[in-house]
Order: structure tokens, then C-alpha cells, then sequence
């Protein structure tokens, strides 16, 4: 019988570090390699292993305590057998056979994850390292099989068991939502008549359950003082003819956009490739307009609005939605947009919650003007008041960003409107 230290080794730029977890007490047998204590800084978390076989004969630090490199950790008493075979098992490992021992383990341990259910009550033995790393991952750690000496849970074992639940996943069917099948049909309780749905509905049908089963969305509603801006264009009149001009309070509502778009940047991104990580952010202003056909909503896009004034905006918009309404408008028209205006100014309504046209990240939806009387400069007054309903991708924009993006709407569509729009 012989004693030996196991002191801590050279660890970088670890220096008087606390000892976090003592994994190992006294007369207990330990492995080369088996972990004996973790050690954390301020930037990671390290196990300190065994360097050879043994029985631990005392250990010497407890949680709590700061070491640095040749601090010593415990002493290991080792039988003359034990000794023998370390030369042994150090020829052993150098072999090509411990790789593949390593392979059958791994494969091992995943077969393992599939077959054995854990019990949860049980407490999972793992450093707090691996247990943020399963938390970040979103696992509940006592679901997972430790693959180490009486079942210790390391990295690999979290990353096997989320394979094993993705292989499983991917070996059934997809589930399909299940279809409510009612007891009786339409024609038991009178007469009916079934017709084809419209073809634009039938794929805008697709796109809208996808933004809204994939895109968390937030709706932020507010309203804008226009009086100003009514004021003004419906006193507008052509200057050769002297003829009143009419210009749809949409193409103010769209330059209006346009400047805070460019104020705010991530309004006028997409998200197509957030799954890696990638945000496509636009240096044009491609607005999208809701137009209501017979036919269904097409959503058009108003190209390079930044370039065009008012009056060629309100023009423009008459003639796509004369081609969308006679099915004459390109299809590459519907893409490519920066952020999208529905309006139900025309029709009725104020506040509502528009669905967002992926993949852009917001939808700005419009209710009809009223008249309302509101507290302006001390005193209550008569004035027209626009409601705002601004939808957006939680993901990308937060809500102090979209209640500010709304501010500045309001200030873009309020009394210094023809300042701030260049007209």
C-alpha cells in the first residue's frame, strides 16, 4: 500500500478560484479520469479529474474554499496491483481500440436515452456547468441518463438525449392537427348550397395561417391627430384648372410611413432566415397596399414610395388596384415589400389586430377617421383623429421601440406634416 496526492493541475488562467462541488469522499474508489471537484471563475466552470486509480484516503478541501495550481485536493491510497496496472492501462489507451470503445459508449448511451424512462424524483448528478448548458437547451436535466461513474451527467449526454427526441421524432408521421368532424351536417337542419372558395383566398389562406402560427405578434394601438393634414388635402386644387384634387388620405398615410421607416431601420427588415440566425434588413421602401377585390385581399406593393410625391403616390395607387381588381397585376408585384398598410378607413371600424404579411416584420393596420373632441393646447377641441394599429414580430422589435415608432407616425401624419413630408 502506498499514498499518493492528487493536487491541482495547471489550469490556465484559473487562479484562486472557488470550489463549487466536491464530487468524491472518503474511502471512496475513483478512476483515472473520474472527476473529483468543479472549480468556477467568473467566465466558466472546470472539473478537476482523477490522474490515477485508487481509494480515496482523504480529502482535503471543501466547497467553499479557493485553490490555485498545486493546491492539494485529496490523498489516494493505492494497493501494489493497482499501481502495476496504471503503466498497463496507459500502453491500453494509446491503442487505436479506445476510440472505438468511445463510439460503442456514445452509441450506448443514446440507445439508453431512447429505451430507459428516468425516474424525475431522482436527483441528476451533473456540475452546474452542464446543468446551465441543458437549461439553455431547454431540458429538464432529471429526464437524462448520466453516461459517467454512478451516473454523472456531462455535455454529451445532454446532447444525445435531445438527439434521441429529434431521431424520434423524425422516425413518426408529422402530426396532423386533428379535424373536428361535426355529428350532423349543414343540409340536416335546411337548405345549403357549397361553392369553390375563390383562388386568391385559397393562397393567401396559406401565407396568413403561417404568419400567425410562426410570427409572435404584438398589436400597438394608438391614434394621430390629423386635422391639420385633412385640412390640407381637401383644400388641394389643381393649379391650371383650378379643379378640386383628390388625393386618398392613404398616399399621405404611405410618404408618412416611409419617413419613419427610415428612422427606424429594423421595421423595414425580414426574417425568412431567422433559423441561422440572419436578419435581412432593406435600403428600399417598397410599401405594401391591402386592396379589397371580389376576388379576395392582394396586397401590392407601392415601389421606391420614397422617390414620389404625394400626388403621384395617390395616382399610383388607383391604378394597382384597378389591376389587382381585374386580375391584371404581375404576380412578382405581391413580393418583395417593406412593410405592409391595410385600411379600413373607407369601409368602417378604428382599432383592430391586421395578421403581418411574412416575412416583414410589421403591418400597419388603419381605421376610419373621426371626429372627437380632445384637451389641445389647454382647452378641448373638435379634431380629427386617426386610429393606428400597428402589429409587430416580437422577436425583432420590442414594444418601447414600437411605441415610439408610432410616436413618430403620429408626428410624420400631425400639424407639421408638410414639413416633415417634404411636400
Amino acid at each position: 500500500m502506498s499514498d499518493k496526492e492528487i493536487k491541482v493541475p495547471n489550469i490556465g488562467e484559473f487562479k484562486d478560484v472557488e470550489v463549487i462541488e466536491v464530487l468524491v469522499s472518503n474511502s471512496q474508489s475513483v478512476s483515472k479520469n473520474d472527476p473529483l471537484i468543479t472549480i468556477e471563475s467568473d467566465k466558466s466552470s472546470v472539473e478537476i479529474p482523477a490522474s490515477f486509480d485508487g481509494k480515496v484516503k482523504s480529502v482535503k478541501i471543501k466547497v467553499g474554499d479557493r485553490v490555485s495550481e498545486g493546491d492539494l485536493i485529496l490523498t489516494v491510497e493505492q494497493s501494489g496491483e493497482e499501481e502495476k496496472s496504471i503503466e498497463q492501462k496507459t500502453i491500453k489507451e494509446a491503442k487505436p481500440v479506445r476510440k472505438q470503445n468511445q463510439e460503442e459508449k456514445i452509441e450506448k448511451v443514446i440507445q439508453t436515452q431512447n429505451l430507459i424512462k428516468k425516474d424525475n424524483s431522482e436527483a441528476s448528478s451533473a456540475s452546474p456547468k452542464v446543468r446551465k448548458f441543458a437549461r439553455e437547451l431547454g431540458v429538464n436535466i432529471n429526464e437524462i441518463v448520466g453516461s459517467e461513474r454512478q451516473g454523472r451527467i456531462v455535455e454529451d449526454d445532454v446532447k444525445n438525449f435531445i438527439s434521441s427526441k429529434i431521431n424520434k421524432t423524425s422516425d413518426k408521421t408529422e402530426a396532423q392537427p386533428k379535424k373536428i368532424v361535426s355529428e350532423f351536417s349543414h343540409s340536416d337542419f335546411g337548405e345549403i348550397e357549397v361553392k369553390d372558395m375563390p383562388r386568391v383566398k385559397k393562397l393567401a389562406s396559406t401565407y396568413l395561417v403561417n404568419s400567425w402560427t410562426t410570427i409572435p405578434h404584438v398589436t400597438n394601438h394608438d391614434e394621430a391627430d390629423i386635422t391639420e393634414m385633412e385640412d390640407f388635402r381637401t383644400s388641394l386644387t389643381d393649379m391650371y384648372t383650378g379643379e378640386k384634387k383628390k388625393i386618398t388620405p392613404l398616399a399621405f398615410i404611405v410618404k408618412a410611413l416611409v419617413a419613419s421607416l427610415k428612422k427606424f431601420p429594423s421595421f423595414n427588415s425580414s426574417i425568412d432566415d431567422i433559423e441561422n440566425g440572419k436578419i435581412t434588413m432593406k435600403n428600399y421602401f417598397h410599401v405594401g397596399i391591402a386592396v379589397d377585390t371580389p376576388h379576395g385581399l392582394m396586397v401590392p406593393k407601392i415601389r421606391n414610395a420614397d422617390n414620389k410625391s404625394i400626388s403621384y403616390i395617390g395616382n399610383e395607387l388607383k391604378t394597382v388596384s384597378d389591376q389587382c381588381r381585374n386580375l391584371k397585376i404581375d404576380k412578382k408585384e405581391f413580393f418583395g415589400g417593406s412593410m405592409t398598410i391595410t385600411s379600413l378607413g373607407g369601409i368602417g371600424g378604428s382599432f383592430f389586430t391586421p395578421i403581418i404579411n411574412y416575412p416583414e416584420v410589421a403591418i400597419l393596420g388603419v381605421g376610419k377617421a373621426q371626429k372627437k373632441q380632445i384637451f389641445f393646447n389647454g382647452k378641448f377641441e373638435i379634431r380629427t383623429m386617426l386610429p393606428l394599429s400597428l402589429s409587430y414580430d416580437h422577436r425583432i422589435i420590442d414594444g418601447a421601440e414600437a411605441a415610439r415608432f408610432n410616436n413618430d407616425l403620429k408626428e410624420n401624419l400631425g400639424k407639421n406634416f408638410a414639413y416633415k413630408l417634404a411636400v
